[in-house]
């Protein structure tokens, strides 16, 4: 998804909360201000639910949840709001929840260049400090490329970079899956310049 900056009017996260649900279309919130989100590409879309339809068999057997894009995530003291592209929660109070998550175990974002800033910056540093977030993964929607984020003892995450070839390890959800899984049936920047 590409994050655009709307009007800049302030409002209160409780303005914000009534508001959002009756736009046409979804609003990301950071420190009072509003951002419009705009639809993303093929690919991306492609990769988010590959992710999700090999994740969803896996979770529901251990009583977790995953989401797609639609699906906002609170973020620390609850001045932020985003929409990843997919989110997991095993946490009680997110499996019946109804308009956001709380305590994500696992958040993806897939990469295009527009959100690429984006995603291994601001959400990055804020995702980071979500204290249930075990594991943060970067998907290249241009590439067979895959970075993951894994938290380690205390302040420190450890840094797994995947390509081609390589099988994907979610410890978080005890899960292992190839990399060709997330671009089946994807058609990739660098196949169309070929």
């Amino acid at each position: 998804m590409i994050a655009i900056p709307q009007q800049p009017q302030k409002m209160t996260i409780e303005e914000y909360l009534e508001w959002e649900p009756r736009q046409e279309i979804r609003y990301e919130y950071v420190n009072g201000e509003v951002f419009a989100m705009t639809g993303g590409t093929i690919p991306h879309n492609d990769i988010a639910l590959n992710l999700y339809r090999a994740l969803y068999p896996h979770l529901r057997s251990k009583g977790c949840r995953a989401n797609v894009s639609d699906v906002k995530v609170q973020v620390g003291s609850q001045s932020i709001y985003y929409y990843p592209d997919l989110i997991v929660s095993c946490d009680p109070t997110d499996l019946s929840a109804r308009k956001f998550i709380q305590n994500p175990k696992l958040i993806a974002e897939v990469l295009s260049p527009s959100t690429s800033a984006k995603d291994r910056s601001e959400k990055f540093t804020y995702y980071l400090k979500i204290p249930s977030l075990q594991e943060y993964i970067l998907i290249d929607s241009e590439k067979v490329s895959v970075e993951l984020y894994s938290r380690g003892e205390g302040r420190m995450w450890l840094y797994y970079p995947y390509q081609a070839g390589d099988t994907i390890t979610l410890s978080s959800l005890d899960f292992e899956f190839p990399i060709e899984l997330l671009y089946e049936d994807v058609v990739l920047e660098e196949e169309v310049k070929s």
